[in-house]
């Protein structure tokens, strides 16, 4: 999403996506805690003007929001001064939903700011891939499991390995000996049970990335990538469950997760392959 200036010295980066729903069926997706937990981070909202968002990426990595504007359900603003950091402008995120023909929606977002200098424009030039493959989530939420409520199983894990060699560890305790979309996976002894598809790949660009449509422990979907931070790589991978037990379920298997992905990356690993 390249920046894109107004005379004002508004700021703009902007995405958007076609999804199957309704309006009413999409903005639950978008613009519900429930709803957004099925497909992006956990997250709660408190819908009204006023009202909080509140939305987890990790340990210690909480986004706070207040709602500006709530017109239910075509669109709604939520500001924040604090993701841009201490000395940052205040950050305006606008959710669109436009209906479409055949049962359609388009949903954009909008991330404003208002700077006269281009300080923190690189940090939204590189939203483009996470919005990215996060509206592919969203699409394939609501395309699988349109107005069910998923639990979310969200793991993190800080390797001491170069993003490259931190993947190709993760795949091959996963397992995956075919990468490539339509292979099956069946994770063996050491790993957690999981039986699923393999999706999507990462794209040439950021290829450390995996989608999985899951079947064991639960029907669902599962994504995992890799990025490089503060020299060293970092493994998020959210598990999204649906069904009658996926609470219960992601309640059984998050320890065994997180034990199993921390054990991975704290393996010693030569100093040729660590970062930098």
């Amino acid at each position: 999403m390249p920046v894109k200036k107004d005379p004002n010295g508004r700021r703009f980066v902007e995405a958007e996506v076609e999804v199957p729903g309704t309006p009413e069926e999409v903005w639950r997706a978008i613009a519900s805690g429930p709803g957004i937990s099925s497909w992006f981070v956990p997250t709660r909202v408190e819908e009204r003007v006023g009202g909080k968002v509140e939305a987890s990426f990790g340990p210690n990595m909480d986004s706070l929001a207040k709602i500006t504007e709530w017109e239910p359900p075509r669109r709604y603003v939520a500001e924040t001064n604090e993701d841009m950091g201490p000395a940052g402008p205040t950050l305006a995120t606008e959710w669109v939903v436009e209906a479409r023909d055949g049962g359609r929606c388009v949903v954009r977002v909008v991330h404003s700011w208002f700077a006269s200098t281009d300080d923190w424009d690189g940090q939204f030039e590189q939203h483009e891939y996470g919005w990215h493959e996060f509206f592919k989530i969203l699409r394939t939420y609501l395309t699988d499991f349109r107005g069910q409520n998923g639990t979310v199983l969200q793991l993190t894990a800080a390797w001491p390995a170069a993003k490259e060699i931190a993947w190709a560890k993760l795949l091959r305790e996963l397992g995956i000996e075919r990468l490539e979309p339509g292979a099956r996976l069946s994770t063996g002894a050491g790993a957690p049970k999981l039986e699923a598809v393999v999706e999507r790949l990462g794209e040439r660009e950021h290829p450390e990335m995996l989608f999985l449509k899951l079947a064991k422990p639960a029907p669902g979907y599962m994504h995992i990538f890799a990025m490089p931070m503060g020299g060293q790589t970092i493994v998020p991978m959210r598990m999204f469950l649906f069904g009658p037990r996926a609470e219960e379920i992601a309640r059984r298997e998050e320890a065994q997760w997180q034990s199993w992905i921390g054990s991975l990356a704290s393996t010693d690993v030569p100093e040729c392959a660590r970062p930098g």
